[in-house]
């Protein structure tokens, strides 16, 4: 499986802040878009007022989607749009720049962090957990760095599994716990046998960045990949964080009976996230970590291409389109859609809905930002179906 590693994202292009202009009485928000050379070869299905456009505002008419939609073209942004509240009983709105939880995006930032690390020969894919990380039960030390990464370890508790809520107030209580909770929970399967998607096995990975980097995972994220990326919105929020700031989301949690609660609300909300899904961003920012992932800012080309290629099948994903196929890599996750690859990763929680999707073979980037737990499926895969039949 082939693909392009060129750098096609320029990033002063990137880092230009996207311009909003106020729609639909506030509750909706748009950026043009940006005039170029490229811009003459977008299709008009992608550009505003497309057919892509005009499903979207239908799934927030619809009250079925509530967050941030931007595509670009080579770095640039064609469509920036932004629908719904970011907090209802204060009347804000989602914005273009508005600061999401990314849910599972974030293990692309941990995939990445432990590539930098095996490219500069701190450690090998192949290696065993145990050789870095002291402590761990001989079942959980033995699995590989490569078995983490792909979902393959057979370590944790289930991805959708329960338990209490959690009750730590500080980072370093909350890493501790959570690592001990790991450490106690017997192995599901055979390390390699299968795929069984592992949250605590990232967790298992920002355990090693720390060991192997002498920072704290949070700290050697925000200084390896956010700031060199110039993602200047991005970080992982505590929970007085999130209750405290204005341009932050609040997660509505779609109940049995249909009604959406502010999750941050319930005691079910931690008082940080970790390596799995931990981190907050805005669009803006997630494309220009697209872009410096391509142009050699945060990696060589050769191990990006590494990273973002398929290495373990997934099984289908509930509503996943009929001829989509889905693969885990290292933090990254490559679909193959409409005859195309793509690269990135979806992330799911209670009022949390997202999607990050690099076409790298024609140079299109599609984010999808949601706080709603709704919707967001069906604008990734309308967003996929049309990139690969028009770009």
């Amino acid at each position: 499986m082939t693909r392009s590693t060129s750098a096609h994202f320029p990033r002063r292009a990137v880092l230009r802040t996207v311009g909003a202009a106020s729609a639909a009485a506030g509750l909706a928000w748009a950026a043009p878009s940006v005039a170029s050379a490229a811009s003459r070869r977008v299709p008009g299905e992608l550009r505003p007022g497309g057919a892509f456009d005009r499903f979207v505002a239908e799934q927030a008419a619809a009250d079925a989607f509530s967050g941030t939609v931007l595509l670009a073209h080579r770095g640039r942004p064609v469509l920036s749009r932004a629908y719904g509240m970011a907090e209802k009983g204060a009347g804000l709105p989602n914005r273009p720049g508005t600061v999401f939880s990314l849910a599972s995006v974030t293990k692309c930032f941990t995939g990445l962090a432990v590539a930098q690390l095996a490219a500069r020969g701190a450690l090998a894919f192949r290696d065993r957990l145990g050789t870095y990380v002291g402590g761990l039960p001989d079942a959980i030390a033995a699995v590989t760095i490569h078995h983490l990464l792909t979902h393959t370890s057979g370590v944790g508790r289930p991805a959708l599994g329960g338990g209490r809520p959690p009750t730590w107030d500080g980072v370093e209580e909350t890493v501790r716990g959570t690592l001990d909770i790991i450490r106690a929970t017997p192995p599901q399967f055979t390390p390699g046998t299968r795929f069984g998607y592992s949250n605590d096995g990232y967790w298992l990975l920002g355990a090693l960045v720390t060991q192997v980097s002498g920072q704290s995972y949070y700290d050697y994220v925000r200084r390896h990949v956010f700031a060199p990326a110039g993602m200047t919105h991005t970080d992982f929020l505590t929970k007085p964080q999130v209750l405290g700031r204005t341009d932050v989301a609040r997660p509505y949690w779609t109940q049995p009976s249909g009604e959406r609660i502010d999750f941050t609300t319930t005691p079910l909300l931690g008082h940080i996230g970790g390596p799995d899904a931990g981190a907050y961003s805005t669009a803006p920012d997630l494309l220009r970590f697209a872009g410096a992932l391509h142009d050699g800012t945060l990696l060589d080309p050769a191990y990006v291409g590494l990273i973002t290629s398929a290495k373990v099948p997934v099984p289908p994903r509930p509503g996943t389109p009929s001829g989509e196929r889905e693969f885990a890599a290292y933090g990254f996750h490559e679909f193959l859609s409409g005859g195309r690859s793509l690269h990135g990763h979806p992330g799911s929680g209670p009022g949390t809905a997202t999607c990050l999707d690099v076409h790298a073979d024609t140079d299109w980037v599609a984010i999808v930002l949601g706080n709603y737990d709704t919707g967001v499926r069906d604008i990734v895969a309308e967003a996929r179906a049309t990139i690969t039949r028009y770009a």
